[in-house]
């Protein structure tokens, strides 16, 4: 009775916490490929799990930072460029002030955006 009651809650929580662990998953890949400024793996790896920089962009934050701004404090100048292009002009144009702290290259490239 015991190793049954004990194999049922280990597969409710195993079941419970899967989609969250897959999401953590996913947003520290992303983070990573952020951080290492890897433009390539990081369209390959968005590509492959079918996910769109524009539905995923406002929900992501990396180390307490949303995405261009993570992109921006880690010099990572090919990934922030990708992102500018990916997401709307309106949301550039909300972080422009705090990427223009990290990224003097970055802000052109969101200014360019914008106009």
């Amino acid at each position: 009775m015991k190793k049954t009651l004990l194999i049922a809650s280990i597969i409710t929580a195993t079941v419970t916490f899967a989609p969250v662990t897959k999401a953590e998953n996913i947003s520290l890949r992303i983070c990573e490929y952020v951080a290492a400024n890897d433009k390539n793996r990081l369209r390959s790896y968005l590509k492959q799990k079918r996910i769109k920089m524009r539905k995923v962009f406002k929900d992501l934050e990396c180390n307490g930072k949303n995405l261009l701004i993570f992109a921006a404090s880690s010099k990572a100048l090919e990934v922030g460029e990708f992102i500018i292009g990916k997401i709307s002009a309106k949301e550039v144009a909300k972080h422009i002030d705090k990427i223009a702290k990290y990224s003097k290259h970055l802000e052109e490239e969101a200014k360019d955006r914008i106009n």
